[in-house]
C-alpha cells in the first residue's frame, strides 16, 4: 500500500458541466506547489489522489493546506485491489501502528457491483479491528478513530485522518485582478479572500521616494511573497508616486488631500489593470474606519474609473482583519514601522463628505493627467517567484 492524500471538493462539486476546467485547474496549482516533490496526481468529479513517494509528509500537508478549491484533505492509503484479504491485511497493519481506545468503520462503495453491502464491509471490518487489538471498543456515536474504506472499480482506500482545506475556488478560475497592496493589514487579507473565490492576483504599490523607504517597498513585496504562498507567483507594479503626492501636498486644500490622491491612485490603478487584463480592482478598504472609507468618501473616489472595484473586507471590523491576517501570515510583516505613501502628508482633518465638484475644481489646479503618464512610463514590475529573494531578509 501507498501513501495518499485524498482530496475533496465541496463548493466545487455545485459546478455542473464545466466543473472539468475548475479540477483542472486545481490540479494544476497543486502541481505547481508541490514542484520538487516526487508526487503522482489523479482525479475524478468525486475525489482528487495526491499519491506520495518517500517526501516530508507534514511539507505537503502544509503546502496543500495553502491551495484553494480544497475543502478536507484526508490522509490513508491507497491498496493494491480492493479484494477482502487485501484490505484486512492492511487494516490490521494500520492499527498496530495506532493507538485507540473506541473506534468505528464507516464504508462507501463507487463501485457497486462489490459482492458485499456498505454496511457489511463495515460490520466485517470492525470485528477483524476487534479480533486484532486488544482493550479497544466500538462506539458508533463518539469514536476516538473513524476508519473510513473506500471501495472504487480497481482500487480500495483507508483513512482516518482528517484535515481542513481552505475551500473557495482555484486561483486562476475566475479570472485576475490587480490588488491595491499597501503595507499595512488591510489589503493583504482582502487579497487573500479574492484569491479564494478563484481569482488570480497582480498588486499595485505606490512609493514616494525620498519619503517613503526601501524598507517599506521591501515589506510590500514580502506581503506579496505571502500571498504567492495561497496562489501562486504575485506580480507587482511598483508606481513612482512622489511627483503626484508633492503636487497635491502644495497646490490643493490639506482637507481634501486624501480625497484626491485616493482619486489619482484609482485614475493609475485602472490603467495598469486593463493594460494586464485584469478585470476588477481590490482593495482593503472597511467602511468607516478612516476618512477615505466612509460611504461619500468611496463614492466620490470610486467615481474616476468604470473598471469594478472589490473590497472584501469592507463589512469587517478591524479586529476580524486583524485576526485573519495572524491566520494567513501577514500581520507581522504588515505591523513593521515603515511608513507608506498612505500615511504621509496625511491632514489633521481630512475631509469626511467630499463634494464632487470641489474635487474636479482641486484637481484642475495640478497636470495630473501628464504626471500620471510619467508615473506610468517609470512603473517597475517585480516577478516574484520562488527562486529570487526573500524579502523578509532585508526588513
Amino acid at each position: 500500500m501507498k501513501k495518499v492524500f485524498i482530496i475533496k471538493y465541496a463548493e466545487l462539486n455545485t459546478k455542473k458541466d464545466n466543473i472539468g476546467m475548475f479540477l483542472r485547474t486545481l490540479k494544476e496549482n497543486i502541481e505547481r506547489t508541490l514542484e520538487g516533490y516526487s508526487v503522482s496526481i489523479t482525479f475524478d468529479k468525486g475525489r482528487m489522489f495526491v499519491s506520495l513517494q518517500d517526501e516530508d509528509f507534514e511539507s505537503v500537508l502544509e503546502r496543500l493546506q495553502k491551495t484553494f478549491g480544497i475543502h478536507e484533505i484526508e490522509v490513508g492509503y491507497e491498496l493494491e485491489n480492493h479484494e477482502m484479504e487485501t484490505i484486512e491485511t492492511a487494516l490490521i497493519s494500520i492499527i498496530k501502528e495506532s493507538e485507540f481506545h473506541t473506534f468505528k468503520v464507516e464504508t462507501k462503495r463507487s463501485y457497486k457491483e462489490y459482492p458485499m453491502t456498505s454496511l457489511e464491509i463495515s460490520k466485517h471490518l470492525g470485528g477483524v479491528i476487534l479480533k486484532n487489538k486488544q482493550g479497544i471498543t466500538v462506539d458508533v456515536h463518539h469514536p476516538e478513530v473513524t476508519f473510513f474504506i473506500e471501495i472504487r472499480r480497481e482500487y480500495a482506500y483507508i483513512y482516518f485522518e482528517r484535515y481542513a482545506g481552505l475551500g473557495g475556488y482555484p486561483v486562476g478560475t475566475l479570472g485576475k485582478g490587480l490588488l491595491m497592496l499597501s503595507g499595512g493589514i488591510d489589503s493583504p487579507v482582502s487579497g487573500y479572500l479574492t484569491m479564494k473565490r478563484g481569482v488570480k492576483l497582480e498588486a499595485i504599490y505606490f512609493e514616494s521616494p525620498p519619503h517613503t523607504s526601501v524598507e517599506a517597498k521591501n515589506k510590500v513585496l514580502r506581503l506579496a511573497e505571502i500571498l504567492g504562498e495561497y496562489g501562486g507567483d504575485v506580480k507587482v507594479h511598483v508606481i513612482p508616486f512622489t511627483h503626484i503626492q508633492e503636487a497635491i501636498y502644495k497646490s490643493i486644500p490639506h482637507d481634501y488631500m486624501v480625497t484626491i490622491m485616493r482619486r489619482m491612485m484609482y485614475r493609475i490603478a485602472e490603467k495598469i489593470a486593463c493594460h494586464n487584463r485584469c478585470k476588477i480592482l481590490v482593495n482593503g478598504e472597511s467602511i468607516g474606519q478612516v476618512a477615505s472609507q466612509t460611504l461619500s468618501s468611496m463614492s466620490v473616489i470610486n467615481e474616476v474609473v468604470t473598471i469594478p472595484v472589490i473590497r472584501p473586507v469592507a463589512c469587517f471590523d478591524k479586529l476580524e482583519i486583524m485576526d485573519l491576517a495572524r491566520k494567513i501570515g501577514t500581520y507581522e510583516t504588515s505591523i513593521l514601522p515603515y511608513e507608506d505613501c498612505c500615511t504621509i502628508f496625511v491632514p489633521t482633518h481630512p475631509v469626511i463628505n467630499p463634494e464632487r465638484e470641489k474635487c474636479i475644481e482641486y484637481e484642475a489646479l495640478i497636470p495630473y493627467e501628464k504626471l500620471i503618464r510619467e508615473a506610468i512610463r517609470n512603473e517597475e514590475v517585480v516577478s516574484l517567484s520562488k527562486e529570487q529573494v526573500d524579502y523578509s531578509s532585508y526588513l
